[in-house]
């Protein structure tokens, strides 16, 4: 019965964790959004609002993480398509 008590906290700070995890991801991952985000920065400089080195430096970032999101989407299609197989 103890270890219960000590490991049913520990296991739900876990998940949590996880779900936050996940939800960030989501959020920071969604190509949508970085879509937008590449947009605004565009119009920032082209407005001046910023530097063109600040503009290279968010671009770059910005462009590596649309990479990662579009290489996730790939990878769960791909998952997908092997689970259809598979039945």
């Amino acid at each position: 019965m103890m270890p219960f008590l000590v490991s049913a906290p520990i296991k739900l700070l876990m998940k949590i964790g996880q779900k936050i995890k996940d939800e960030a991801d989501k959020e920071y991952f969604d190509i949508s959004a970085i879509q937008q985000k590449l947009i605004q920065l565009q119009m920032l400089y082209e407005l001046e609002d910023i530097s063109e080195e600040a503009y290279k430096e968010k671009e770059q970032e910005l462009l590596l993480r649309y990479e990662v999101a579009k290489q996730r989407e790939l990878d769960e299609w791909e998952k997908l398509a092997e689970e259809e197989d598979k039945e």
